[in-house]
């Protein structure tokens, strides 16, 4: 049931009806988040490789006394292992992970925290019979193991 020259799941209703609910995935909130979230990172991935392989990788490099951290590199059987490469991708790892730490997770957890409203308090579901001191349920006017009358 073909209509001619168009395919059954390229009817316009149906179509509309796709692009709807492609539509509402892509505007809810966590897609777009996740969205700035990414350009954002690429963004601070920059300034955070600058200030490994400017600022400190040059200090540690004039404390160990290479003028350049990343020229660092030990030849196994004539093949070079770059371990200044691998020390500058860790130390910017560390750092972003401190800065993402420090100054998003942590004070939004704080903040979380004080906005939570306390939970109100749950009557228990159960209570100690005074007799046998059983567990009976919190409603009950006997005991179903002794017997006796419950307050």
């Amino acid at each position: 049931m073909e209509e001619k020259g168009r395919a059954r799941w390229l009817r316009p209703r149906e179509k509309t009806t796709m692009l709807k609910g492609f539509r509402d995935f892509i505007l809810r909130g966590n897609v777009v988040d996740l969205a700035v979230a990414v350009i954002i990172g690429a963004a601070f991935n920059a300034i955070v490789n600058s200030l490994v392989k400017d600022v400190l990788t040059q200090f540690i490099a004039a404390i160990v006394g290479k003028p350049d951290f990343s020229a660092v590199v030990i030849k196994l059987r004539g093949t070079p292992i770059y371990l200044g490469n691998f020390l500058n991708a860790a130390i910017s790892f560390l750092i972003v992970a401190a800065v993402v730490y420090f100054c998003i997770v942590l004070p939004l957890n704080t903040l979380m925290a004080k906005l939570k409203k306390p939970e109100a308090a749950t009557a228990p579901a159960t209570k100690d019979c005074p007799e046998c001191l059983s567990a009976i349920p919190a409603a009950a006017k006997r005991c179903a193991y002794c017997g006796q009358p419950v307050i």
